[in-house]
């Protein structure tokens, strides 16, 4: 049966990616084919679908009854319908998208450079699902932390919330959201936005300026490892610029040395990015007491950890 846990497995992956890629799943979507249809739909070659759909039998995606080839119930569930406990879209993408990047790593530890950025719409869609999807479990406990001790209605600048999972939480709870994010992503996820929310996206690159404040709180989740220690003092010093006085910074974000996961992903921002890593906490709490905060303990929060800062007064 279908399970997104098994896609550790890279073989399971690649072979649903290129499924993904070459149509087979949307054209499935709405009525079954025989392997002929199916082959002209997608423009494959009959041979190699038939070995990918067999595979995808095996699988638990696809089902072949006499000939017509439908995707099985699970299958449809992960991937089409949203009220169902097991949907994730098609946010693993971004992991089939990140292996071909991987894969330059013995030149990248010779050079030093990361691989060059894709523009590919379908790239920075799968993006933004995953990291909807990575945030969805969590956010609910999350904002709540965020939001302890603030006013009933606090304006809130989310910076990189492209995503939404963390501005509509916000909202839910009676927060006013500006959302900070790249042209190419508001455009992407400003018509997923509910109307009624008091959210707003605001386009730009916050390493060249904030939108104007004051914000009771600046929530910068999953961006301080895009970029090096130059540009996150940089950011910090802009965030303590924008917020009210007595107002607040949660990062969430990969602490170094707190477990394994953190020097991976390093090696991840590595492939991706020209000065991108993971940091240490200390480094966070000496970027944050020079930009004016006094720095809290950080708390792990799920598969979280955040550091809560405040503006000195």
């Amino acid at each position: 049966m279908p399970d997104i846990e098994s896609f550790q497995l890279p073989e399971e992956l690649l072979i649903v990616g290129a499924a993904v890629q070459a149509g087979v799943f949307e054209t499935l979507k709405n009525q079954p084919l025989t392997l002929e249809r199916l082959a002209a739909e997608t423009s494959s070659d009959q041979r190699a679908l038939w070995t990918v759909i067999e595979a995808l039998v095996a699988l638990g995606y696809i089902e072949n009854e006499s000939g017509r080839i439908k995707l099985t119930r699970a299958c449809n569930s992960m991937l089409y319908d949203k009220e169902s406990p097991g949907y994730v879209g098609f946010s693993f993408m971004h992991t089939y998208h990140l292996i071909s990047k991987w894969l330059d790593l013995p030149k990248i530890l010779k050079t030093g450079k990361p691989v060059p950025q894709s523009e590919n719409f379908n790239e920075k869609k799968s993006y933004i699902e995953a990291m909807s999807s990575y945030a969805e479990e969590d956010a609910p406990e999350i904002v709540e932390y965020c939001l302890k001790g603030l006013s009933s209605k606090p304006r809130i600048i989310d910076i990189g919330g492209g995503p939404l999972t963390y501005a509509k939480a916000f909202a839910q709870k009676g927060a006013r959201v500006t959302i900070l994010d790249l042209p190419e992503i508001v455009d992407m996820m400003e018509p997923e936005l509910d109307p009624d929310l008091p959210v707003s996206m605001v386009k730009g690159d916050f390493t060249k300026g904030l939108p104007e404040g004051p914000f009771e709180l600046a929530y910068l989740g999953n961006i301080c490892h895009i970029y090096g220690e130059e540009e996150n003092r940089k950011l910090f010093i802009d965030v303590a610029g924008k917020l009210q006085e007595g107002g607040r910074i949660v990062i969430n974000d990969f602490i170094r040395d707190s477990g394994p996961d953190a020097a991976i992903f390093a090696v991840n921002m590595l492939v991706n990015t020209e000065s991108g890593g993971t940091w240490t906490f200390d480094q966070y709490k000496i970027w944050l007491q020079e930009a004016g905060f006094s720095v809290s303990p950080y708390m792990e929060i799920g598969n979280s950890e955040l550091i809560k800062a405040h503006k000195q007064r």
